[in-house]
């Protein structure tokens, strides 16, 4: 039957999957692009029931109605699937904190900004999206629009207190252990996802917060190579805070 459903173009599309969780009746997956990257996909015709619930969910526009030969939408089938999703583990790679999403903070209604809270145990977070680990986070979100980039290796929040208010507060926060995730001392693969997020999105400026452990200059490294590499120029920082949760240095 000839009906109105989605099409999706991949050439748009940034892979961040916000459209499948939109579709509840799941007409849409990830699926490897022409490129190797994860992008959405039209799984099943009569999964699509038409009404376009993905369509402002999707940030980069990828995503219109077609009137073509398709078949029918199938609620029951749909139901069947949603039931099973109930009671199903989620599928092998397929974690539910890899899904990318921005979290909106309140900001103050006075045109000034507002002063560092003092920390205390009530102390707000200041984590302005998710996932946060390096090796999770897409390489292209709303969220980098405009964003302070800060990449931080993981200890460094244990170590400074007050890492929170000084550091992650309106920033983009990126983690990672350079010992335990890369492949070789430089960064590793860390050095080109940061490229691509610095060169694919609208960044203005980079933090790096390491350890003053020796191995813990690779997430620098990475950061710092990744910023010749960008074809961009980018105010940046890299800070080292002691073992001991003092602030050692900034360059």
């Amino acid at each position: 039957m000839i009906r109105k459903i989605i099409t999706i173009d991949e050439s748009k599309c940034n892979g961040c999957g916000i459209c499948a969780e939109a579709c509840h009746e799941g007409a849409i997956g990830m699926v490897d692009g022409r490129d190797g990257h994860k992008v959405a996909a039209l799984l099943r015709d009569d999964y699509c029931d038409g009404l376009g619930d993905c369509l402002p969910a999707c940030p980069t526009a990828a995503i219109s109605f077609e009137e073509r030969e398709a078949a029918a939408y199938d609620e029951e089938a749909v139901k069947r699937l949603q039931a099973q999703r109930t009671v199903q583990a989620p599928p092998k790679g397929g974690c539910p904190g890899s899904n990318a999403h921005a979290i909106r903070r309140e900001t103050p209604s006075s045109p000034q900004a507002a002063p560092a809270p003092t920390p205390t145990a009530e102390s707000p977070s200041q984590l302005n999206q998710w996932p946060v680990q390096l090796k999770l986070v897409p390489v292209n979100a709303p969220y980098f629009d405009g964003a302070k980039l800060l990449i931080a290796a993981d200890c460094t929040a244990f170590a400074y207190a007050d890492f929170h208010n000084r550091f992650m507060r309106n920033h983009v926060t990126l983690i990672g252990c350079p010992k335990l995730d890369a492949p070789d001392a430089a960064g590793g693969d860390y050095s080109e996802k940061l490229t691509a997020i610095l060169r694919g999105n609208n960044i203005k400026s980079v933090t790096v917060v390491r350890m003053e452990v020796p191995c813990c200059g690779g997430i620098a490294n990475a950061a710092i190579q990744a910023l010749q590499n960008c074809g961009k120029m980018l105010p940046w920082q890299v800070v080292t805070i002691s073992t001991d949760g003092q602030i050692l240095d900034q360059i």
